[in-house]
């Protein structure tokens, strides 16, 4: 194994994407969390077929990603009348050589983690140490300042990749001078439910308006006894006034009872959204945010990833997704490049003016702009949708969406793997 040590600050999604990647390819590595016990946190994201693709090439099988999600059929958008605005077919049925899947996000965390360490040993995750910033030596090399049980310690390596989140340590120092989170107003409470699936039973749907809606789909197969399912829900409202809702926290348990009022009418012959809701063990509360783009996600030795380069609004189901592929264009680039600071500017070059764009696209509603669309031309308001948005115009936005977002179908069936298989970085 080529003795690069590549330190990871980090254990999310992205940064045991990253640690899975580096041991495929043979760069030693570790990985710096901050929790001291990782336990499978979170409700439903979804995995598209771009990043599919990327974990079935690290061994993840179908068998393995049923086991904490289910495929996705369908992604639609219905008006708050129960009126069909647009839907089209996702994964496998739209014609992708790989499917959409629909997870349970602690449950996916999980799977990373145990993953790579059966691979790489226990030791490749340190938890409970957090990485508070760093330094870069005169030989090009950098020293990750920690702190954990031990108290403050330094460990240096030949690279450091902050995939340590929105609220990134890392980021803070390569850019100190970055505006605030980005908060536009929107509230989002979340939770699951058993119920049964809707449409296709494994739909993604959006429903409602763009300021007042609702996202809902399922995350477990149907119990074959019972055909209820784990059914993922999202209840998003967007104030006007964000300045008077100081009170809106980073991500908290609340009751029912505090946002259910929003949603208490929507009731449809196919679907009761109150029922729905109160079907829930737990809810959360979290504002939907995200943060301003930067002009480089690199400082030499030093790269920033996930959500710590580009955290965005969920709008577009994608974060953990770029989160996966961020880490396979890293592992690509160090075998062109070897494990230098040239093959981090590669990676900066290829992905951060894209998937800043990104960022700003999902902050203007990214696919649910379809909704800013109708409410523009008709307040909402329809009976037939291809009289207000005709259908060749709902396509060809969803077209445009798919592209920038990396996963056009057919440039996404036509791309050579990012790592072939077997290739290793040679010392």
């Amino acid at each position: 194994m080529a003795r690069h040590k590549v330190m990871i600050a980090g254990g999310g999604i992205g940064g045991l994407a990253l640690a899975l990647t580096l041991q495929q390819i043979g760069v030693e590595c570790v990985v710096f969390e901050s929790v001291r016990t990782l336990r499978p946190l979170g409700v439903g994201i979804n995995l598209q077929p771009n990043a599919v693709r990327e974990l079935q090439d690290l061994g993840f099988t179908r068998a393995d990603l049923d086991a904490f999600g289910v495929p996705a059929k369908e992604w639609a958008l219905v008006g708050q009348q129960g009126q069909e605005i647009y839907s089209e077919p996702r994964g496998l049925l739209a014609g992708y050589e790989w499917p959409q899947y629909a997870v349970h996000r602690g449950e996916f965390h999980m799977a990373l983690y145990n993953r790579l360490t059966e691979t790489a040993g226990p030791g490749v995750v340190r938890l409970g140490t957090r990485v508070q910033g760093y330094e870069i030596n005169a030989d090009g090399t950098v020293t990750a300042l920690l702190s954990g049980e031990a108290g403050d310690t330094r460990e240096t390596g030949t690279l450091l990749i902050g995939a340590d989140g929105i609220h990134s340590a890392i980021r803070a120092q390569m850019h100190p001078d970055q505006p605030p989170i980005h908060w536009g107003g929107a509230v989002m409470w979340r939770g699951t439910s058993l119920a049964r699936p809707i449409r296709t039973g494994s739909s993604f749907v959006g429903l409602g308006t763009h300021r007042h809606r609702m996202v809902i789909y399922p995350i477990s197969h149907p119990d074959p006894d019972t055909g209820l399912a784990v059914i993922n829900w999202i209840a998003e409202v967007t104030y006007d006034d964000p300045s008077k809702h100081h009170n809106i926290g980073w991500f908290r348990e609340v009751g029912i009872e505090d946002f259910i009022h929003h949603f208490e009418d929507w009731t449809y012959d196919w679907l009761d959204v109150p029922a729905l809701i109160r079907g829930a063990d737990s809810t959360y509360e979290n504002p939907m945010i995200d943060r301003d783009p930067v002009a480089s996600w690199i400082d030499g030795p030093v790269a920033l990833m996930g959500d710590a380069a580009h955290a965005m609004y969920p709008t577009g189901s994608n974060g953990a997704s770029q989160a996966i592929v961020d880490a396979r264009i890293l592992g690509a680039r160090f075998l062109q490049h070897g494990v230098t600071a040239g093959a981090l500017a590669a990676y900066d070059a290829e992905l951060c003016a894209p998937i800043s764009d990104l960022v700003l696209r999902n902050r203007g509603a990214g696919p649910f702009g379809l909704l800013n669309m109708v409410n523009d031309r008709c307040g909402g308001n329809f009976t037939a949708i291809d009289d207000v948005v005709p259908a060749r115009e709902r396509t060809e936005f969803m077209e445009k969406y798919r592209s920038a977002a990396g996963f056009a179908r057919d440039a996404l069936n036509a791309a050579p793997p990012t790592i072939a298989r077997g290739a290793r970085v040679i010392a």
